[in-house]
C-alpha cells in the first residue's frame, strides 16, 4: 500500500524508554479497581487472567501498555497474541483509518484492497495454498475449515489432539478438551464423528525409547491403531495446532509432523494445520509448520493476522478451491476493506521491518536465557519455543514433575506487579512479546520473570 506513510523500524523505541513505569502505591491502582468492579457488574465470564489481575488499560504503543492509574507496563502477551507487530502499529492504524473513513462494508464483493490482500497472501504462503476465505474471528475460520474438509474428501470424522485448542463454537470445541473442571459449557457431549488422540509432548511423553527419549514412532503407531479401532475409517482431515498455545506452549518433536503428513497421506487424510496462534510470524516463519518442511493441505489465521483487527482467514490448495463454493464460506463481516487493509498492511510489515529475521535472532536469546534459568531454579521443570512463541513449565520436584499451579498463579501475579503484562496458563508460564522487539526488552522482561520466580521459591521454602 505504497500511498500510507513511511514508518521508521525503530517507531516504538521512544514510548518504551523507561519501563516499566509503575507510579500507584498499589498495583492495579484505585482507578483499575473502580472501572473494574463496575464493569463486571455487567460482563461476565472473563478469563483467568483478568481474574488473577484485574487491571483497566487505556493506552498501548509498541511494546507498552498504559493502564487508567498512568502505569506502564512491559507487553509480554501481546494482547494475547494478538497485536504482534506492536500496540498501534502507525502504518496498520493508517490502513484500518483510511477504509474505516471511506468503505466499511462490502460483503464479499472485490475491493481495491481485497485484490491487493489476495495477492499478498499468496506470495507469502508456501506450494499452493492459495485459495482463500475470510472471517472475522477465528473459530468461525475454524469451523469454515472443517466444512471444507468435509466438502474436499467427502468423509465426516475429524481427529485431533490432546490438550490442543481450536475455538468456542461446536465444531471447534469438540476438536479440543471439553472436561474444564466446573465449567459446563463445552458439553454435554463432543460432536459426532470427532475423536481425540495422544499428541507428543517432549517432557510428558506417553511413550518412550529404550534411552528414555520420546518415541514418535509409537505415536504414529497408535494413530493407525486407532483408525482401525475408533473410527468408522471415514477420516476427513487429522486437525492440529502446529504448537500448542493454550496447552502451554508445547512444541512436538522434530520428526513428528514430517512422519504425521506421511501417516495422512497414506490413508488420503487431510493435514489441517490450525495456525490460528501460532502463524503469520510469531515463530519466525510464516507458518510454523514450515520449521519441520511440511505444507498443510488446510491452514487457518488470526490473532496476528491483522494486528488486533478482527480479521482471520481459512485457506486450502489451489486444487481444492472449488469445493469452498460448496459450503456457503461467505461471512457478514469477513473481508470488510478496514480488515482487509489490516491484514495487507500486517504483511507489508513483517516484510518490510525483516521481521522474521527479527524473532528468529531474539527468539534464540530468549532460548539460551531460559534454558540457564532452568539450571538455577529449582522449581522450573522444562523450558519450551521458538521464535516468540515461549513457555516455561514450574513443577514441585523435577523428578516427578508434578505440576505447580500455585506457583504459576503466584509468579504470574508478582510478575505484573512488578510492570510486566503477560499470559497465565496454569503451572505453564506463556510468553508472547510483540515481534518487534529487541534483545534489550526481551531480557528487560525475563529479569522480571526471574525475579518473581525467585520470590516464589523462598515463599514455598526451596530456598
Amino acid at each position: 500500500m505504497s500511498n500510507l506513510s513511511k514508518v521508521s523500524k525503530d517507531w516504538w523505541k521512544e514510548s518504551a524508554v523507561g519501563i516499566p513505569k509503575l507510579i500507584t502505591t498499589e498495583i492495579p491502582g484505585p482507578k483499575s479497581k473502580i472501572m473494574h468492579a463496575n464493569t463486571i457488574r455487567y460482563m461476565k465470564g472473563l478469563s483467568s487472567q483478568v481474574k488473577l489481575f484485574p487491571v483497566c488499560f487505556e493506552e498501548g504503543h509498541g511494546i507498552t501498555l498504559t493502564d487508567v492509574d498512568g502505569n506502564k507496563y512491559l507487553d509480554f502477551s501481546s494482547g494475547i497474541y494478538v497485536t504482534s507487530l506492536g500496540h498501534c502499529h502507525p502504518k496498520i492504524s493508517e490502513a484500518v483509518a483510511h477504509w474505516a473513513k471511506k468503505l466499511m462494508n462490502a460483503h464479499d464483493f472485490t475491493t481495491p484492497v481485497k485484490e491487493k490482500l489476495m495477492e499478498k497472501m499468496a506470495s507469502v504462503l508456501p506450494g499452493k495454498l492459495n485459495a482463500i476465505q475470510l472471517y472475522s474471528d477465528g473459530t468461525s475460520a475454524v469451523e469454515a475449515a472443517l466444512r471444507a474438509a468435509r466438502a474436499i474428501s467427502d468423509k465426516h470424522e475429524f481427529i485431533s489432539g490432546y490438550r490442543d485448542f481450536h475455538g468456542k463454537s461446536m465444531g471447534a470445541v469438540s476438536c479440543a478438551q471439553m472436561w474444564r473442571g466446573e465449567t459446563h459449557s463445552y458439553g454435554p457431549t463432543r460432536a459426532p464423528g470427532f475423536y481425540m488422540v495422544p499428541r507428543p509432548d517432549p517432557y510428558r511423553p506417553l511413550w518412550t525409547k529404550a534411552d528414555g527419549t520420546i518415541d514418535t514412532d509409537a505415536y504414529i503407531n497408535f494413530y493407525e491403531t486407532f483408525l482401525k479401532e475408533g473410527t468408522v475409517g471415514n477420516v476427513a482431515a487429522f486437525v492440529l495446532e502446529p504448537a500448542q498455545g493454550w496447552g502451554g506452549s508445547i512444541f512436538p518433536p522434530e520428526d513428528f509432523f514430517p512422519k504425521l503428513k506421511i501417516f495422512c497421506e497414506k490413508h488420503n487424510i487431510l493435514l489441517y494445520d490450525d495456525e490460528v496462534l501460532a502463524g503469520m510470524g510469531r515463530t519466525g516463519e510464516w507458518l510454523t509448520l514450515s520449521h519441520w518442511g511440511v505444507t498443510p493441505d488446510i491452514v487457518t489465521f488470526g490473532k496476528s493476522f491483522g494486528n488486533g483487527f478482527p480479521v482471520t482467514a481459512m485457506v486450502v490448495r489451489e486444487e481444492n478451491g472449488e469445493a469452498l463454493e460448496k459450503i456457503s464460506a461467505s461471512s457478514s463481516y469477513g473481508g470488510n476493506p478496514m480488515a482487509c487493509a489490516a491484514a495487507l498492511a500486517s504483511i507489508e510489515v513483517i516484510e518490510e521491518e525483516d521481521i522474521l529475521q527479527n524473532v528468529r535472532t531474539v527468539g534464540e536469546f530468549f532460548i539460551k536465557r531460559m534454558t540457564k534459568m532452568k539450571e538455577q531454579h529449582p522449581i522450573l521443570g522444562d523450558v519450551k519455543g521458538k521464535g516468540f512463541l515461549l513457555g516455561i513449565e514450574l513443577v514441585k520436584d523435577k523428578k516427578t514433575k508434578e505440576p505447580f499451579e500455585e506457583a504459576g498463579k503466584l509468579v504470574y501475579q508478582k510478575a505484573f506487579r512488578k510492570g510486566l503484562a503477560w499470559v497465565p496458563a496454569g503451572h505453564i508460564l506463556r510468553m508472547s512479546p510483540p515481534l518487534i522487539m529487541d534483545e534489550k526488552y526481551a531480557s528487560m522482561g525475563m529479569d522480571i520473570i526471574e525475579d518473581a520466580i525467585t520470590e516464589v521459591e523462598k515463599e514455598f521454602g526451596y530456598k
